[in-house]
């Protein structure tokens, strides 16, 4: 069940209504209920696994948290076996097939041919995100952060929660669990936090279905046959794919933290305005927020995260981005791509004090805005040329796709009405750039006052924020893309 569907518009209202008619003490149970229904709506067989990793992390928590500090070496060994099951049941079906490629490669040096005939795996929707949480859980519950979860339907609730079961943001227990379990001593109703709640889901369909869904039709067409393309072409969709995947998953985030609010429940902000950092590693810290975290807190940190030799901290850092690309999917061009993230964030940290130096020497001023703006289009250009690796349908393409883009370029395409034939005629690029610009808008209100999109409409007076919500729903009805001619594309990370 998607968001974009008529269906999750039917499903909402129903959860909702029957969340505040119900008795306080059956509301985690009903919420339980409907978040297992929600992740049914793609495979109903594959409930059995979140059921699984659910049950197994529980009873991990549950034994470590009987565990006292006298037998680290069993809670020790506890945590292991916790790790070793639930990240081999996402191992095999997330990675199954790349493994046994690129073993097979291996082998083949050999003269050795192995043979996945009887296999038909299916990855099952949203197994990195709820495998993750869950994980996070057992693991602070080891390091004594948060105590271990003795009621299985707050726990369940904390890991099948529908609103980010699929595509996050990867929440924590310390932050989630908390609020689940005071879902029972709360008030009825929250006039504000639905009206918020409504005001977030708004903005993301608006993001989804009349920015990402748009300008996927024209990436789509020049990255599926970029050999047909000039460079400018080829960079002009590169930049809307950055565009394209930050308003698809931003909008799946944000359409989530929406539905869970009003329920009642407060998810992360998964995005900061990423667009507006002036480095690489700022990006990644505005950018899917929960998982560069996630890495961070449970990865990063534990190899030795900056409190080490220089040399190390390198190492800690490519190994974090190579993992973390190879998180986003079981192929070569996103283990590339995420170890470019971590190559970029480590000749950054290399190059600080020669970019002090060259600083000081010419007197830059660093906070004024023509250079911060220029450090801006650095750090999104780079972002842009990544991400062609991570498009691509393998390392070969992305690096052809990069050379015609270097070798092709002309820059007269760009104004002679040449990309207009690349899948959206003038109008509907016209409708882009209308999204983009109010895209642009909300993004640079986050990026001053670290403030939502419903802080800004409530901040204006109340007619103006009628004028807002009926131009969204305008745009959303009229020019959004769904029906025939544009399916009502997939969300982008429901395929990891």
């Amino acid at each position: 069940m998607q968001f974009n569907s008529f269906e999750f518009l039917v499903f909402l209202p129903i959860v909702v209504l029957v969340f505040y008619v119900v008795p306080k003490r059956l509301k985690q149970f009903w919420l339980l209920l409907a978040s297992y229904y929600f992740y049914m709506g793609w495979n109903a067989k594959y409930v059995l696994l979140i059921l699984t990793s659910t049950v197994i992390t529980f009873l991990c928590g549950v034994m470590m948290g009987r565990t006292d500090d006298a037998h680290k070496k069993k809670r020790r060994l506890i945590l292991i076996a916790c790790l070793a099951v639930n990240l081999g049941i996402l191992i095999f079906f997330k990675y199954f097939y790349f493994l046994h490629d690129t073993i097979g490669t291996v082998f083949s040096l050999f003269g050795i041919k192995l043979n996945a005939a009887g296999f038909d795996i299916l990855l099952p929707v949203g197994i990195s995100f709820y495998t993750f949480q869950a994980l996070g859980y057992t693991i602070d519950v080891y390091r004594g952060t948060v105590k271990a979860e003795k009621n299985f339907i707050r726990y369940a609730l904390f890991v099948s929660f529908f609103p980010q079961l699929v595509a996050g943001p990867i929440e924590r227990s310390g932050h989630l669990l908390r609020q689940i379990e005071e879902i029972s001593h709360k008030k009825q109703w929250d006039f504000d936090k639905v009206t918020r709640g409504l005001l977030m889901m708004l903005w993301g369909f608006f993001m989804k279905m009349v920015i990402a869904d748009r300008a996927a039709v024209l990436v789509d067409q020049v990255f599926d046959k970029y050999y047909l393309h000039n460079g400018a072409a080829l960079m002009f969709a590169g930049v809307l794919f950055a565009v394209q995947i930050y308003c698809d998953f931003a909008s799946y985030s944000v359409i989530a933290l929406g539905a869970a609010r009003i329920l009642g429940i407060e998810l992360m902000v998964n995005f900061e305005a990423p667009f507006f950092s002036v480095s690489v590693s700022e990006f990644w810290r505005r950018w899917h927020v929960s998982l560069s975290s996630w890495f961070r807190d449970y990865l990063y940190i534990p190899l030795g995260g900056n409190r080490c030799s220089k040399l190390r901290k390198c190492f800690n850092t490519m190994v974090t981005f190579t993992m973390s690309g190879l998180w986003h999917g079981a192929s070569w061009n996103y283990v590339v791509w995420g170890a470019i993230q971590g190559l970029f964030i480590v000749t950054g940290d290399l190059l600080k004090p020669l970019k002090t130096c060259v600083q000081t020497f010419f007197d830059v001023r660093v906070k004024a805005f023509g250079y911060r703006f220029f450090q801006g289009l650095c750090t999104f250009f780079l972002f842009v040329l990544s991400l062609v690796f991570f498009r691509a349908d393998t390392v070969k393409d992305a690096w052809y796709y990069l050379y015609r883009m270097v070798t092709g370029f002309d820059v007269w395409s760009l104004f002679d009405g040449s990309m207009y034939h690349l899948g959206l005629e003038r109008n509907e690029m016209g409708i882009l750039w209308i999204g983009i610009l109010i895209l642009l808008i909300v993004d640079a209100y986050y990026a001053r006052k670290k403030a939502l999109f419903d802080v800004l409409v409530k901040e204006q007076p109340l007619a103006v924020q009628y004028v807002i919500v009926a131009a969204l729903l305008v745009m959303i009805i009229v020019f959004g893309v769904y029906g025939e001619g544009y399916d009502a594309a997939q969300f982008i990370y429901f395929q990891f």
